[in-house]
């Protein structure tokens, strides 16, 4: 074993896998065809193109970030393209902070795991951890951090304009009036790891407040064409595109916006569950690697943990790495149970470093839980722990990750539940769990 710990230890083998059901959950959000996103994105760069004046030849950064959005290559080669027809000459930049283990090259890494190369979308991608400072705080705007330093990318900084794409979702750190979208990537993902850890030194309770005034001083003080502001369905599929511009950073059209996105993001049919099992977690899932809104989980200090939405879960198991995080399972100790597969793959410095830079909760969030062989012993022993007498009383749901949800398998303990909510189906013969492959969504 990768720890040299007993086998016998929590593995409880005498503990039968159970019967599980499989059950699909029903959304009203249709998701655009590559066409459609082909379409209204282009319609978004003119849009934004005409709000604002550019010598022809203009140098324009396109900021890309490291999560796994949908149709994440449509976009960028469309926006790509359209720059180009205009007259301009675009350029990739990476807009993820920390990420990729804080490093230039780690950072282009995780764009090539995205497809998003120089090949493909048809420019450079020009990526740097280096950074110059754009200004500080100051004024009304401020609040309490006059004199708050904000940075830039430097590749972006030296360019004559910049377009950032993004995704809107509610965040997995923090709630507020603007959480994750082209206002963070402002804030955060163009500040590079300087940018990212002054504004994670605050905690939840300060980037809540800090976020968007980091976001509309850069708006302000940078040549910042606005961003592509993608809205997903339930389902992981974009439904939604946006042209954003840079007046509307940080502000009410952004607020708007992430409104909308909240009504969509991904969620889970039971409140209160005794076991979750999920399949996979990864920074191309999740900031944390699994959504805390859909875990019922946050572990920040500072905030009411009581009060975060989601279910409650008395015992999470989590079984893999995706290949995409690069060994970054920052968010790890979420769960309560995982396998020595998953702890196999983590980069443990990639990890730290990303712990670091989020501040408050990461150092609770990158502890270890208990690790066991497999991910049989994983459903025992969440079965046998989770503080139901019987195992027939077990309300257990498995999913693939927390960004799909639409599919998961339910034990028998929630089979009435599942048959009385008009938006699942359920099939109608079981099986005994096998975790040996993911989950298809």
């Amino acid at each position: 074993m990768l720890l040299n710990l007993p086998t016998d230890i929590f593995v409880y083998p005498d503990v039968p896998l159970p019967e599980v059901w499989r059950v699909t959950q029903h959304h009203e959000a249709p998701s655009l065809s590559t066409t459609e996103v082909e379409e209204r994105v282009a319609a978004a760069v003119s849009h934004l193109l005409r709000e604002k004046s550019l010598p022809a030849g203009a140098e324009i950064a396109v900021g890309v970030g490291s999560r796994g959005l949908d149709n994440l290559l449509t976009v960028v080669r469309t926006v790509i393209s359209e720059l180009a027809k205009a007259g301009y000459n675009p350029f990739v930049i990476p807009a993820m902070g920390s990420h990729g283990g804080a490093t230039a090259e780690g950072q282009a890494s995780l764009l090539r795991d995205y497809h998003i190369t120089e090949e493909n979308v048809g420019c450079s991608i020009r990526a740097t951890m280096d950074v110059e400072m754009v200004g500080a705080l100051s004024g009304v705007d401020a609040g309490p951090y006059e004199g708050f330093p904000v940075y830039c990318d430097r590749n972006a900084f030296k360019a004559d304009a910049i377009l950032l794409i993004n995704r809107i979702k509610p965040h997995t750190d923090f709630s507020g009036v603007l959480e994750s979208g082209i206002g963070k990537m402002a804030a955060i993902g163009l500040g590079k790891r300087f940018g990212a850890e002054a504004i994670h030194r605050y905690g939840a309770a300060g980037l809540a407040d800090l976020l968007p005034r980091v976001a509309r001083f850069q708006a302000a003080n940078l040549p910042l064409l606005g961003g592509i502001a993608l809205i997903e369905n339930p389902e992981g599929y974009t439904c939604e595109v946006h042209g954003l511009a840079a007046s509307y950073v940080g502000r009410e059209p952004e607020v708007s916006l992430l409104q909308r996105a909240r009504l969509l993001a991904p969620s889970l049919p039971f409140k209160d569950i005794d076991v979750l099992i999920i399949d996979e977690m990864g920074k191309n899932i999740s900031g944390t690697g699994m959504d805390t809104h859909v875990i019922g989980r946050l572990q920040m200090p500072s905030l009411d943990e009581a009060a975060w939405d989601g279910p409650r879960v008395r015992v999470v198991a989590v079984l893999d790495l995706t290949d995409e995080s690069h060994g970054n399972a920052s968010s790890v100790g979420l769960a309560d149970i995982t396998t020595e597969k998953l702890v196999g793959k983590t980069d443990f410095g990639a990890t730290f470093i990303n712990a670091r830079t989020s501040g408050e909760g990461g150092v609770l969030r990158a502890r270890l839980p208990l690790v066991l062989p497999d991910a049989d012993s994983c459903v025992r022993t969440a079965i046998a722990t989770c503080g139901r007498k019987d195992a027939a009383d077990v309300r257990m749901v498995r999913i693939r990750n927390t960004a799909r949800t639409t599919v998961m398998e339910v034990s028998a303990a929630l089979l009435l539940e599942a048959q009385a909510n008009r938006q699942l189906s359920l099939e109608k013969s079981a099986h005994v769990i096998d975790c040996s492959k993911p989950l298809n969504p």
